[in-house]
């Protein structure tokens, strides 16, 4: 997800692809897509406490259905990392124990969650995703990060963990270290060298950029499966140490005998309780705002600069959901990561996501042998790779460059997350970019409703922004802007602001680039006598001397 502004559109959009090569640009992409999917889709079921067949029908629901309700031209749809520690919390939590019983609730948490966020597209909240803070958004991305890999790290190497929350399980991992299985290790670790050195090896080959980085994990990991005879329960006793280490299927993938088998429903029996309540709403609001977001950060890279209609496509994410929910699959977003990969391979419209799914479909239905030869070990590799990048330090050094206010907005968001919930976390993120915000001169009763004066100078329609314009009030100030659609030219004057933070200034740069494919002009003004708080240059800015005047 994009943090900074989007670049300025062209002066003229590239020219589209004749139909006839479209589709087969698509048809390319959503195969080499489906290749990067596969195994992350087992990967991020048996992350989250579901079967792995889960993660797969999530993808093909997402592409043979989602495809064609208003979904956004180039995104993928599917399970994402951002909802394991969510739905493993259900899981866990609903079942008391019995993980069979809490998948059965989490579904019906899901299939809920799903009907609320088909809610909130009919009530056009796609624009929510303008109001929550960047620093707190990826403050609780980072915090599932590190909770992934606190968990991954220990399948990696062939270790089942005694502890179970994040903060135990990271403490536990130079003791599963100590203990690990030489074999599983061998496969772990060597997957995750392929995937951290990819990025150098591809540059310097053209051939390596056309395969995609997980498959060349598993063109490792599976033969080397093979060759450790991960099929077979046996022991095997390390020369060295002379300490003898089990081996055996319970290694590998497990997957039942066809497809018809993975349908698995909800159990709307504890729907109503607090528990469940609290998962409902943990996977609306936070898949909601991470596909929202991602959608965005999809369209900024499109070559044609199309926007997408963010409430259809939280529409065509809601309806997946509800569908995939009700046969047994994980939560679906407009999946980042798979996206990217999908504007880099060529593709060119919706299509992609369709094939993407239908490869999917067919590889599981004709060919689920193959699966279950894949190492869980390289599947956690694939895991814990993503974990890493969502919790890098390079998250907090860039925090920090936007502003050192965000970086403890960030912090406190990471760390709350970790130690309680998410909800919990991002609630605390919120309350803490507030308090920062009045210490800051914004007065308390404009925190969520901005104070704007309009008047026409010069042809030009000028809001003149009064006390602070923040995220909290931002979307009241875009309904304003909104409202003079036909105007050619409008200024947002923030001489009479207290305050102006990142978020208003990254969202208003976003739109200032929306606003002029449609031939209108936004500029900014009045920040001359503001002072930024970081040499980013959509940092807050913060008035340095306050004119009486201004404040009458």
């Amino acid at each position: 997800m994009s943090r900074s502004s989007i670049p300025s559109a062209p002066a003229k959009a590239p020219a589209k692809a004749p139909a006839s090569s479209s589709w087969k640009s698509d048809l390319v992409s959503g195969f080499l897509v489906f290749l990067i999917a596969l195994p992350l889709c087992l990967g991020i079921a048996m992350a989250s406490g579901f079967p792995p067949i889960a993660g797969v029908l999530t993808a093909v629901v997402g592409g043979l259905v989602a495809t064609w309700l208003g979904s956004a031209p180039l995104t993928i749809k599917g399970p994402a990392a951002g909802l394991i520690v969510i739905a493993l919390g259900a899981v866990q939590e609903l079942g008391g124990g019995d993980n069979a019983v809490g998948y059965r609730r989490a579904l019906a948490c899901i299939v809920v969650a799903a009907v609320t966020q088909i809610a909130f597209a009919l009530a056009r909240a796609g624009k929510l995703g303008d109001f929550f803070p960047s620093s707190v958004v990826h403050g609780m991305l980072a915090a599932i990060g590190i909770i992934i890999c606190s968990k991954q790290i220990h399948t990696l190497v062939g270790v089942t963990p005694s502890a179970k929350e994040p903060l135990h399980l990271l403490l536990e991992i130079p003791r599963s270290l100590a203990r690990m299985n030489p074999e599983i290790a061998a496969i772990g670790v060597l997957s995750l060298i392929l995937l951290f050195g990819y990025p150098a090896v591809a540059k310097r080959s053209r051939w390596m950029q056309k395969l995609p980085a997980p498959m060349l994990v598993l063109a490792a990991a599976v033969p080397l499966a093979y060759a450790f005879d991960l099929e077979h329960e046996h022991t095997y006793t390390l020369a060295v140490t002379h300490t003898t280490y089990a081996i055996g299927p319970n290694f590998l993938v497990n997957l039942p005998g066809n497809l018809l088998q993975a349908f698995v429903f909800p159990d709307f029996s504890h729907v109503g309780t607090p528990g469940s309540i609290k998962y409902i709403v943990m996977f609306s609001l936070v898949g909601s705002i991470e596909s929202v977001l991602s959608a965005k950060a999809v369209d900024s890279l499109d070559p044609e600069r199309r926007r997408s209609d963010l409430d259809k496509d939280l529409l065509a994410t809601g309806a997946g959901n509800l569908i995939a929910g009700l046969l047994g699959g994980l939560p679906m977003i407009s999946e980042i990561v798979r996206s990217s990969a999908n504007i880099g391979y060529g593709a060119k419209s919706r299509l992609s996501n369709f094939f993407h799914g239908t490869f999917l479909l067919l590889f599981v239905a004709f060919a689920p042998g193959l699966i279950h030869r894949v190492p869980l070990a390289a599947l956690a590799a694939m895991l814990t790779f993503t974990g890493v990048r969502l919790g890098s330090p390079r998250e907090f050094v860039k925090t920090l460059r936007i502003g050192p206010e965000q970086l403890v907005i960030f912090a406190a968001t990471a760390a709350l997350c970790i130690a309680s919930d998410l909800l919990v976390g991002v609630a605390a993120g919120i309350v803490v970019k507030l308090l920062i915000h009045v210490m800051n001169g914004a007065p308390p009763q404009t925190l969520f409703r901005s104070e704007v004066e309009e008047r026409i100078e010069g042809g030009r329609t000028v809001l003149r922004v009064k006390h602070a314009a923040i995220f909290s009030n931002y979307l009241s100030l875009r309904r304003r802007i909104a409202s003079h659609a036909s105007a050619p030219n409008i200024e947002i004057n923030f001489a009479d602001a207290r305050l102006v933070d990142h978020t208003t200034m990254s969202n208003l740069h976003e739109l200032k680039a929306t606003l002029a494919r449609k031939g209108q002009t936004l500029t900014l003004a009045g920040l001359d006598g503001h002072g930024p708080m970081s040499s980013h240059p959509l940092s807050a800015r913060k008035r340095a001397v306050i004119s009486p005047v201004a404040e009458r």
